[in-house]
C-alpha cells in the first residue's frame, strides 16, 4: 500500500529538486502540517487565496493579518511571512525546490497535476520530514508493521493519500517532465471582505 505512496514522493524528489517529499490527502492538510511542526503562533498572508487558508488558522488558534504587498496577488506560489512555508498550490516545475522552505503542493482541480485532489509538502529539513511522514498518517512509524506493535506515538492525523492518487499521479507527473504548464494568475476573492466566526 505504501509503497506506490513512496514511488510517487520519490518522483516528486526527482522532478522537484528537494531531497524530501511528503504527499498528504490535500495542499490545506501539507500547509497544517509544516504549521503545527514549526509551531507556527502567528503569520501573514495574501487576502487572496482559498477560503481554507484562514479557516485553517482559526482552526490552529494562529493569529493571522493579510499582507498588503505588491505580490498579494500571486503567480503559483506566496510565501507565509515570517515563517519558511510557502503555499505553491498552483506551481509544479522542475527543480523548482527552494532551500530553507517547506513548499505545500496541490493535485486538485485546476492545478499543474490534476490527480483530483491530494497535495505534498518538499523540504530539504530531514527532522521535519522525519516528524511529518509519521504525522501525515496517525503517528504511525510504518516500519512498524502491524501497527499495534508500536508501542509510542506522538500525536498524528489521518492526512495520508490514498495508492490510487500516487499511481495517478506518477502517471500524470511523466508527461509533465515532457511538458511544464508555466504557472498562471488565478483571481481569487479579497478575503478581507469576509467575516469568520468561531
Amino acid at each position: 500500500m505504501f509503497e506506490k505512496i513512496k514511488q510517487f514522493e520519490d518522483a516528486l524528489v526527482e522532478f522537484t529538486g528537494a531531497p524530501y517529499a511528503v504527499m498528504t490527502d490535500c495542499c490545506t492538510h501539507a500547509i497544517e502540517l509544516c504549521l503545527r511542526y514549526d509551531q507556527i503562533q502567528e503569520c501573514e498572508f495574501t487576502p487572496y487565496t482559498y477560503l481554507s487558508i484562514p479557516m485553517l488558522m482559526h482552526k490552529l488558534g494562529i493569529k493571522y493579518a493579510y499582507s498588503d504587498h505588491a505580490w498579494q496577488r500571486w503567480v503559483g506560489e506566496y510565501p507565509f511571512l515570517n515563517t519558511r512555508i510557502w503555499d505553491s498550490a498552483r506551481r509544479l516545475e522542475r527543480n523548482m525546490h527552494r532551500a530553507g522552505t517547506m513548499q505545500c503542493l496541490s493535485f486538485g482541480h485546476d492545478k499543474p497535476l490534476h490527480i483530483g485532489r491530494g497535495g505534498a509538502i518538499i523540504l530539504d529539513d530531514k527532522m521535519a520530514y522525519d516528524a511529518i511522514i509519521r504525522m501525515r498518517y496517525d503517528g504511525r512509524d510504518l516500519n512498524i508493521k502491524p501497527w499495534i506493535a508500536q508501542q509510542e506515538f506522538r500525536v498524528g492525523y489521518h492526512y495520508k493519500p490514498t495508492p490510487e492518487e500516487a499511481v495517478r499521479g506518477l502517471a500524470l507527473l511523466e508527461g509533465i517532465k515532457e511538458h511544464c504548464p508555466e504557472p498562471r494568475h488565478v483571481d481569487y476573492a479579497d478575503l478581507r471582505t469576509i467575516t469568520i466566526k468561531d
